[in-house]
């Protein structure tokens, strides 16, 4: 069951926090997710390179906290420190835009006019930057850098032992890393991966991270994931 279910879903509740923390009331909730869902891919799309680690959004009635985790927050700043800013005004035109074509589209426009009324002030967005403490120990931090690796052409077991280098430095308890796809140009697809430490996936008290890339190769897309192990938590 470990090695099929996704990591972090398999341990919330136990070892793993929710990525949102808000109450909604019937309908509302699934739609309030798809928006937590869209703000995450707006973010990521407009910082692919910001080694973004991770994004808590934290909902009031009138305020949407937004707390992201970067290994290189200057990335999101900008040269003149105006880049939060920015990016605050960008999502609260883009989350406007969203909850119109939402309105638009829904089959159920009574009860979504009922939910998010165009005519009340939207809820106000704030952003808060955390730089990421060791960012070798993390898994979104690697995989982004294993995805640059494959993109500059590096032979992907060099890409992958760099990786797991890296991760030893900072001593994690273990990882594994896998690549997939047509590696090095084969005409065959397949997967590799390097395991170093253990990585206990049925354990629900073991502290995962957990995450998953494309690489855009002049062969294909290449799919890589990252399991690093923490240790155990205390129940």
């Amino acid at each position: 069951m470990g090695q099929k279910i996704h990591p972090l879903g398999f341990r919330l509740g136990v070892s793993q926090a929710h990525a949102s923390h808000w109450f909604a009331k019937g309908k509302q909730y699934s739609q309030l997710v798809v928006e937590d869902h869209f703000l995450r891919e707006s973010i990521y799309t407009k910082f692919p390179n910001a080694g973004i680690d991770s994004i808590h959004i934290e909902r009031q009635v009138d305020k949407i906290r937004i707390h992201i985790c970067s290994a290189r927050p200057r990335t999101l700043l900008g040269t003149s420190r105006q880049g939060v800013q920015s990016l605050r005004e960008e999502l609260t035109q883009k989350l406007k835009n969203y909850r119109q074509q939402q309105l638009l589209t829904s089959r159920e426009s009574k009860a979504a006019r009922g939910e998010f009324d165009l005519t009340n002030p939207l809820a106000r967005i704030s952003i808060h930057l955390t730089k990421l403490s060791s960012p070798d120990s993390s898994a979104a931090f690697l995989a982004e850098f294993i995805v640059e690796q494959l993109e500059k052409r590096i032979p992907f077991r060099r890409a992958l032992k760099q990786a797991v280098q890296r991760a030893q430095r900072v001593s994690v308890k273990g990882i594994k890393v896998q690549v997939a796809g047509r590696l090095n140009g084969a005409e065959i697809a397949r997967s590799e991966w390097v395991l170093k430490g253990q990585v206990p996936l049925h354990t629900l008290r073991a502290k995962m991270e957990y995450d998953s890339r494309s690489a855009r190769t002049i062969y294909g897309l290449l799919g890589i994931k990252v399991w690093i192990f923490k240790g155990f938590d205390k129940i």
